[in-house]
């Protein structure tokens, strides 16, 4: 009755009270689907309400399907799948039609208004849901509608937009119908409707895997994508396509290295967006990797010249001329050519599975082209060239966190691309990072630092100029933080200071513990273990547990007993300061999230020495205030002894964080 008397409000209201009763019952539905709370009816409700014709109607019932895709797959029972199968087909089918544009609609999707990202969502949720009818199946019969009838471009259209939303979760390995569809893809007319033209190709971009299996189709694909890229409607989409197509192609793909490399030099000439010019270079420089090591060089000293030149040209450039000099774009576009050289596999910042895991902060080259040992790294001589035009730029813009930013992302890449070859810079560049951060304190150059100290830190003849490094660095960023609130208001800059720190505990740690500047940097690290920033607080946890942990872990060094006596002396001076001021912190500073971190921190402690380590916790928790300012008791005689007999009788590493989680509870 809503409907037919068009009350689009009483519509949603009724919609949100179904979604409701679905979301309510959702335990049961799974559990005993048809049997009492679990009546299946509540989800005709829900269909009903796919039905009408407003997609914001429909769009209200996506929580209740994304949970009840997610139940579905942790069970894993086909029995369970077949009783639900129905309701997603024809779900899928509404959504399908809700996605189709007007008919009067010119040029191609809009992706950023409310449809836009209404039919984005549609996708994400399909992409949850399609296990259930089978993506196969669907696929199949989504084509089935295309070929048998004659639809109108909007049906084509959103059929397509389906299709490319399952394209990759199909099995390209004997799929007559992927074949079937790709090749029919390639050969649409020129005068089909421009959004149809647009969402084929997004289409082909997700089929790349059939392309690789079928490189017969390859030269036809590329065809038609460089077509829609000479479009400017169509060309962000081909852009994205030839990008797929290349990440997976690689070794197909080299034949036609000279084209990419044509459209990387001509970049400017597409109506491209930044993000999909870097996306192409991208590509591009994949394919590179796959080149034979003799021309790697060459072809990629010529994929980087544009930009050189580009940079260059603004460095030439009036500063008065009202033209914009800023460089972030051709950074940008260099930065991505030397990352696509690496794959970098970063551990998450703060995020672990279990307090006795450590934060894996490493890398590994998986596309980087294969150097025996001896060899001259096929990078290396193209990152010398580009150097000196890099180093102009920072010079240029090194007020400007943001270009600087920028520059030290480019160099990190070109770092990690040729490793240890690129040790003739490691002295200029060390020297400009220095005397710039002298002047403006970007913690860039400490991140950057961080990733020098991991590639050379090993190497005894680096050794003594990294910590040069790192005690010039040490200076002007200690002055920043001892600024009222200065580690509050500096997070970034304690993150990556504690982040080069660690790197140097993992690769030369007896260089950092003999220096002069531990002292000033474990002061600082214990001041900053009551900062509560997720980042900041878990870097400065990594230091101080990896700190310990040399002096306890004997990993094929011969001069453990070197660094234990080390950290022996560390600890004597700074272990009861250190036990005193992580458990203030616990109880009175820090959220429960960072507990895990501390309790890491304290069982290497304990570890290295569980007797002193049990004297110094005893003085620590008779430290702590036993009453509130108004004369409640916080924490009893009792409890204080309970938490110390948990703590140095524990086994692992977790009975520590229990032990912590419960305890600080008492003053929160």
């Amino acid at each position: 009755m809503a409907v037919a008397r068009e009350d689009m409000d009483k519509v949603l209201n009724y919609c949100r009270m179904f979604t409701e009763l679905c979301e309510t019952f959702l335990e049961k539905i799974v559990s005993t689907p048809g049997h009492e709370l679990g009546d299946l009816r509540t989800l005709d409700l829900l269909l009903i309400c796919a039905g009408h014709p407003q997609y914001e109607v429909v769009e209200i019932s996506f929580n209740f399907w994304y949970r009840l895709g997610e139940h579905l797959y942790k069970i894993n029972d086909a029995v369970l799948h077949s009783i639900f199968k129905p309701y997603i087909q024809r779900l899928l089918h509404a959504l399908a039609r809700h996605c189709q544009l007007d008919p009067d609609h010119e040029g191609v999707p809009e992706e950023t208004d409310d449809f836009g990202e209404f039919r984005m969502r549609v996708s994400d949720l399909v992409k949850d849901l399609i296990f259930l009818v089978g993506s196969v199946e669907c696929f199949a019969q989504l084509y089935s509608t295309l070929k048998e009838g004659n639809p109108p471009w909007e049906v084509t259209e959103a059929v397509l937009f389906i299709m490319a939303s399952i394209a990759k979760s199909i099995d390209p390995e004997k799929n007559p119908t992927l074949i079937e569809v790709l090749e029919g893809v390639v050969r649409l007319p020129e005068s089909v409707h421009l959004a149809v033209r647009y969402t084929s190709i997004e289409l082909v971009g997700e089929m790349s895997e059939v392309v690789d299996r079928n490189p017969q189709f390859l030269d036809p694909v590329l065809t038609y994508l460089m077509k829609g890229l000479c479009q400017p409607a169509l060309a962000s989409p081909s852009a994205k396509a030839i990008q797929n197509i290349c990440s997976v192609c690689r070794d197909h793909m080299a034949q036609h290295f000279s084209g990419l490399l044509g459209i990387a030099k001509s970049l400017d000439s597409f109506t491209l967006p930044p993000e999909a010019s870097v996306g192409l270079l991208k590509g591009t420089a994949l394919v590179l990797t796959r080149l034979p090591l003799d021309k790697i060089s060459e072809c990629l000293s010529e994929l980087c010249s544009v930009q050189v030149e580009s940079l260059k040209k603004l460095l030439s450039q009036d500063p008065n001329n009202g033209i914009s000099s800023d460089p972030t774009l051709f950074l940008d576009r260099l930065a991505v050519i030397f990352r696509s050289c690496i794959e970098e596999d970063y551990g998450n910042k703060g995020k672990k599975k279990g307090c006795t895991e450590t934060v894996a902060w490493t890398f590994t080259r998986h596309t980087a082209p294969t150097v025996e040992n001896g060899q001259t790294h096929p990078c290396q001589r193209v990152i010398q060239e580009i150097w000196p035009v890099m180093s102009e730029t920072l010079n240029k813009h090194r007020a400007d966190n943001r270009i600087v930013e920028r520059c030290c992302r480019c160099l990190r890449f070109a770092v990690r691309c040729v490793g240890k070859g690129s040790a003739a810079l490691l002295q200029p560049l060390v020297t400009q990072m220095v005397n710039v951060y002298q002047m403006h304190q970007h913690s860039c150059f400490l991140y950057l630092g961080s990733i020098l100290v991991d590639e050379y830190g090993m190497e005894e003849g680096c050794q003594q100029g990294l910590l040069d490094m790192l005690q010039a660095l040490c200076v002007p960023t200690f002055q920043l933080l001892e600024h009222p609130n200065g580690l509050r208001n500096h997070p970034d800059t304690v993150d990556d200071m504690f982040r080069l720190l660690t790197r140097f505990i993992q690769r030369c740690p007896v260089v950092l513990l003999r220096s002069q500047v531990l002292v000033h940097v474990l002061q600082w690290a214990i001041a900053a273990t009551t900062l509560d920033h997720r980042d900041a607080n878990c870097s400065v946890m990594k230091f101080l547990r990896d700190l310990v942990h040399a002096g306890v872990s004997n990993d094929h060094e011969e001069n453990f007993e070197v660094r234990k006596d080390l950290i022996q002396q560390v600890l004597n001076q700074f272990g009861q300061q250190l036990i005193s001021q992580l458990l203030h912190s616990c109880c009175f500073c820090l959220p429960p999230y960072t507990l895990p971190d501390v309790a890491e921190v304290i069982w290497e402690i304990m570890i290295f020495d569980r007797p002193t380590f049990c004297r110094w916790l005893e003085t620590s928790l008779k430290s702590l205030p036993k009453e509130m300012s108004g004369g409640a008791i916080t924490v009893t005689h009792k409890q204080l002894t309970d938490f110390h007999k948990q703590v140095t009788s524990a086994e692992e590493c977790k009975q520590v964080c229990w032990a912590l989680r419960d305890f600080t509870r008492l003053f929160r």
